[in-house]
């Protein structure tokens, strides 16, 4: 009976912290990412009345090297992502782009993890086509393939688990469609001391192939030993099998030299130090207090997990890094690593001394059935029957991004503008390592007519390839005068953006919020870090911060001219990127527009926006609706 009732009191402590997380998780999101910011000041002193550049002010010109020639390399998978394939034109269009980008994939100075990036999409490709062709047999033989049955079915909300032992392998709760920004895994258990150390890792997706599933997470926590002889600890890392083990982060981290947050909370929360009294055992001379009764003693910090004591843990998703909680406390976070982003997670393993009593993944990415979409036509991407479009806005989005990008769809893509096909927007996607999250895309493109797809996975340092793909589809495709970049949790007020482009030339036009004095960020640890061998400047030219920015026509067709001919640079920061390659259109003799305008705001919401950054499905909603209601742009929270 005591069980019993033991069980239930640790089931209601966890909901209630699942709900507290929850409330958490939405808060953290408005800070991502300030310390970059922070270090990329915007300047408003450079800055004339109407948001142009002072003429005495005008950056100075630098003399960039000129980047040689880039030959092209034939790396694994690239002819398999390129070889014809039997489709119709509606089943096409999501391709457009893709057939454009073959030399640019192929270029020797490529950026990092491009060749991991084209040959995982290849074996990606290949399973989805697979599926594709699947599906369509078992429709039309009405078949019940047990496959095709688990991949017809929608992305759960949440998943989960309880009272399982813990083999020697571990146990596994697996997700079928990743994780995205504000997923959370909460587990309750029991340390068992007598059975060593316990870990807890969030495993990636797995090609077939490929021998083991990456690690994203690997999360070691080693208890106090008998008599306290041994330092408890709490160790963080991730391993592949193409890298190894990578840097470990260990927690308390003493002696660090790294202050940098990961979405604006501290890597390892400050212990907060008790003193206990050791009796007849001797501390090291550097422990060693006197207390006044003459008795030695020792400080400890408050650790987390106890032997034999109850925990609730919950592992959340942030835009920057995966954060870790205990019991109501923010405990450790680890930023993301290059190639170890939450939507390649496919379970949580959890193996060694712990009683796991329960296990819940909550808020995962979520597919709407599309066959049971009432307003599917008010939502599909409207032809465009004039030779030039005002405006194309490309939106950077992953694959299990489902609600973010339905979310737009139902609200600022449907301003009359877009409606009429004087804006176009469309998603630019990667590949992902999930079959069934690919399977789910290609029949959203299929269905809404607004998707390109990248023939790479969706890795953050191949995002610049992103960029150049909106130039090809505003140039060669869809030729538009103005081009946007932005990203799909972003709420971009249309009428405003067009509005204020009447009065704005058209011709080397760079708009948005922009960064004139901004320094590459040295310390390794940090997201965006930059070797000197990649930038060797002590500072970059104008940038636009990449939540929105727009440029003219001449200056995308520039950059897509560049990249085709192989002579300018590659930079795996994409705002950054399009900075670069402005100034490099400048040094040819051209005359560029600086515009910026504060009401770009790219870590939240202000009133009286343009452009609100960090805005969840439910925000973005929230905002439409309030200048929908209200005919003002206000925020929701």
């Amino acid at each position: 009976m005591k069980k019993w009732s033991g069980g239930i009191l640790i089931t209601a402590l966890a909901m209630v912290l699942v709900l507290r997380y929850s409330l958490m998780e939405n808060q953290s999101q408005k800070h991502s990412a300030y310390s970059f910011f922070r270090n990329h000041p915007t300047n408003s002193s450079h800055l004339d009345d109407k948001g142009g550049i002072k003429p005495s002010q005008k950056p100075k010109i630098r003399n960039l090297p000129k980047t040689k020639r880039a030959s092209l390399i034939a790396f694994e998978g690239l002819s398999d992502l390129y070889s014809p394939r039997n489709f119709s034109v509606e089943e096409s269009r999501f391709m457009v782009v893709w057939a454009q980008m073959r030399s640019l994939l192929a270029r020797s100075d490529s950026l990092p993890e491009t060749a991991q990036g084209i040959k995982e999409a290849s074996i990606a490709w290949k399973e989805m086509l697979a599926a594709v062709e699947e599906e369509k047999s078992s429709r039309s033989m009405n078949s019940s393939d047990p496959r095709y049955e688990a991949e017809n079915k929608n992305c759960p909300f949440s998943v989960n688990m309880s009272n399982n032992t813990i083999s020697s392998d571990g146990v596994v709760l697996k997700f079928p469609c990743g994780l995205v920004d504000g997923s959370s895994i909460t587990l309750i258990g029991i340390p068992d001391v007598q059975l060593g150390s316990f870990q807890i890792e969030l495993l990636g997706s797995q090609l077939q192939g490929e021998p083991r599933p990456p690690i994203i997470l690997h999360y070691n926590v080693t208890l106090p030993g008998n008599k306290l002889t041994e330092d408890p600890v709490i160790v963080q890392n991730m391993w592949s099998s193409e890298r190894g083990w990578g840097k470990e982060e260990r927690c308390p981290a003493h002696g660090s030299t790294s202050d940098l947050k990961v979405d604006g909370l501290v890597r390892c929360n400050e212990q907060i130090v008790r003193t206990v009294n050791l009796g007849g055992i001797q501390p090291s001379s550097s422990e060693r207090t006197n207390a006044s009764e003459g008795t030695s003693r020792i400080s400890v910090g408050n650790f987390p997990f106890v032997e034999g004591n109850p925990f609730t843990a919950t592992v959340w998703v942030g835009s920057e890094g995966f954060h870790m909680a205990v019991n109501g406390r923010h405990e450790t976070s680890f930023a993301y690593r290059e190639k170890f982003e939450p939507w390649l997670v496919s379970g949580v393993k959890v193996a060694g001394g712990l009683s796991l009593l329960s296990a819940l993944a909550n808020c995962l990415p979520v597919s709407e059935d599309l066959d049971l979409i009432g307003d599917a036509e008010q939502l599909k991407a409207p032809p465009v029957s004039k030779k030039r479009i005002k405006l194309l806005v490309g939106v950077f989005s992953t694959g299990n991004n489902f609600e973010r990008r339905m979310a737009l769809r139902r609200s600022w893509m449907q301003y009359k503008a877009v409606r009429s096909g004087d804006v176009a927007v469309r998603f630019f996607v990667g590949l992902q390592k999930n079959r069934q999250v690919n399977i789910k895309l290609w029949r959203e493109s299929q269905l809404f007519g607004d998707i390109q797809l990248v023939p790479f996975v969706d890795y953050y340092s191949l995002i610049t390839l992103k960029t150049i793909a909106i130039c090809i589809l505003g140039v060669k495709i869809l030729p538009a005068k103005y081009i946007m970049k932005t990203d799909d949790d972003a709420f971009v007020r249309m009428d405003e953006i067009l509005s204020s482009l009447e009065g704005k030339v058209s011709n080397g036009l760079l708009y948005g919020l922009i960064s004139f004095d901004s320094e590459p960020q040295r310390d390794r640890d940090s997201k965006w870090y930059i070797s000197a061998k990649e930038w060797p400047h002590p500072s970059y030219p104008p940038w636009a911060h990449g939540p929105g920015y727009i440029i003219s026509r001449d200056i995308a067709k520039f950059i897509v001219q560049g990249h085709q001919e192989g002579h300018l640079m590659l930079f795996k920061l994409e705002d950054v990127a399009m900075g670069i390659w402005i100034e490099q259109f400048k040094n040819s003799g051209q005359e560029v527009h600086y515009i910026t305008d504060e009401r770009f705001y790219n870590t939240g919401c202000e009133s009286n926006y343009v452009l609100a950054h960090y805005q969840g499905p439910r925000l973005v909603l929230c905002l439409w609706e309030k200048l929908q209601v209200q005919h003002e742009p206000l925020c929701c929270e």
